[in-house]
């Protein structure tokens, strides 16, 4: 069992963050290594509770209690063996993951939770050099065959699960490279691409085919998809931006957060010799609180902006857990990403009215304080004022998936735009699955994961009839059905 007294001898610690005046001059990650010990010392800190409300704060389902206690003593390898069996990608997780897990723990209702998603880390990159990668190609092979379209999170641990089934896998993607967002929307200096690249190469030799350059319904046709596949998973994502249709919106300057992280990444990974949108030497407005602003926030800064502003429309959250969200609910708290310690400055509870410009390009906007209310923004009178920007960048969120595809297909949409299904991830068209964010909306990569995971489960029992080898497919929560 558990240390019973581990959290009362131990406080919690997380690794240290790289000094800023040094990682502003690179895109590499932002974190210092963490020592083992220490590592096992944050293990100890977990209670093993008899109810442990981390598996339920974890979409995956991570045996939390089991691998913390097995860290704890030592045992890493039989760790490594629990975080796999609900987890096929824990290193990326690991440094991608807002660990809604940690909001759930029994611990953190009167002290710091347990640091889960630093000991996840550690485990996933102990296993990593110590063998975790090699490949498990399928003992047997059933002769069926299932594209996956979209490469991101959730269609590769689709694609994972079914070729270690033994089905022939073949993921198509419509960019150069695989990967979709981890590859070009999130920042090196929050996961390095060798993490993403030694996976891929795992895949590959357990024999799941990819295919870039390649767009379904223009390179290949929807028909020629059906007559190749036995199956086909959509994990498109939800990649329709959400605008600003405000005054000035045609400007100049103005770009979507998407369009900006992209080319930036395509410079790092050495496929773009230049960025055409670039923060260096001026005044950067990001309009939108949540992470991709953030990953804007910390690009602006390394391309040498003279100044940069991110703008919440909500109210500047407490410092602590808002009892609006009690325990075992995800906090509402302040967080302060890596980026917010580098520079610039966030501004909460405000709405942009208005664009300004001269010749033709953006010079400012206009703002208004008040505070976010269902279906709208309630403007505090008098308080409007104007704040200069040279750049905007607009990370609103997204919609949706796209839907021109959906519509080659034939599947049928929700009210909310994602693609609609049932408990078994199956749309309207028989054979035709989807898995992440292009059915549940936008969500969190553990989402993805654990999304990609069970309808890999249930393609695999409709196309054998029932499925023996993958764990059983949880449901689609009320809200994905919608």
């Amino acid at each position: 069992m558990a240390d019973p007294s581990g959290f009362l001898k131990h406080g919690r610690h997380t690794p240290a963050r790289r000094p800023v005046e040094l990682r502003l001059r690179d895109y590499h990650e932002v974190y210092e290594p963490f020592d083992r010990q220490d590592t096992r010392i944050q293990a100890a800190r977990c209670m093993d509770c008899g109810v442990p409300f981390c598996h339920n704060g974890c979409p995956l389902g991570n045996l939390i209690p089991e691998w913390n206690e097995l860290v704890r003593t030592d045992r890493w390898a039989e760790a490594a063996e629990r975080l796999y069996a609900t987890n096929n990608f824990p290193e990326f997780t690991g440094r991608l993951c807002p660990a809604p897990c940690e909001g759930s723990c029994v611990l953190g209702i009167g002290d710091d939770p347990v640091a889960i998603k630093l000991v996840e880390q550690e485990i996933a990159d102990w296993s990593v050099t110590h063998g975790g990668l090699t490949p498990r190609p399928a003992a047997m092979k059933t002769g069926k065959k299932v594209a996956v379209v979209g490469s991101g999170p959730a269609g590769l641990a689709a694609a994972q699960q079914l070729a270690r089934a033994g089905h022939a896998v073949v993921v198509y993607e419509r960019d150069g490279r695989v990967g979709g967002l981890m590859r070009y929307g999130i920042p090196e200096f929050k996961m390095d691409r060798a993490v993403l690249d030694r996976r891929l190469e795992q895949m590959a030799s357990e024999g799941v085919d990819f295919v870039v350059d390649t767009a379904i319904g223009v390179d290949v046709t929807v028909e020629q998809l059906r007559d190749r596949f036995d199956a086909v998973v959509l994990a498109t994502g939800a990649t329709v931006a959400r605008e600003l249709e405000i005054e000035g919106r045609h400007l100049e300057g103005i770009h979507l957060a998407m369009d900006y992280l992209v080319e930036q990444n395509r410079v790092c990974e050495g496929t773009l010799d230049q960025v055409s949108i670039d923060a260096a030497g001026k005044h950067v407005v990001i309009i939108g609180g949540g992470d991709t602003g953030a990953d804007c926030y910390g690009t602006a800064l390394r391309q040498g902006a003279a100044s940069v502003t991110q703008l919440d429309i909500h109210v500047r959250p407490p410092e602590t857990r808002s009892p609006t969200t009690p325990w075992p609910t995800y906090p509402l708290m302040l967080r302060i990403s890596a980026a917010h310690e580098e520079g610039g400055e966030r501004v909460f509870g405000v709405n942009s009215t208005t664009f300004e410009g001269e010749d033709g390009h953006v010079t400012g906007l206009h703002l208004i304080e008040g505070k976010r209310i269902p279906g709208g923004f309630e403007p505090y009178e008098g308080t409007e004022r104007h704040l200069q920007a040279d750049l905007i960048l607009l990370a609103l969120g997204f919609t949706g998936p796209e839907q021109e595809l959906l519509e080659h297909l034939g599947v049928q949409p929700t009210s909310r735009g994602t693609v609609q299904r049932d408990a078994k991830y199956m749309t309207n068209v028989p054979g035709i699955f989807v898995a992440g964010d292009a059915g549940r909306g936008q969500s969190l990569i553990v989402w993805a994961i654990a999304e990609g995971r069970s309808a890999a489960a249930s393609v695999d029992a409709w196309l054998a009839g029932g499925s023996s080898f993958l764990p059983d497919p949880v449901a689609p929560t009320a809200v994905a059905l919608r």
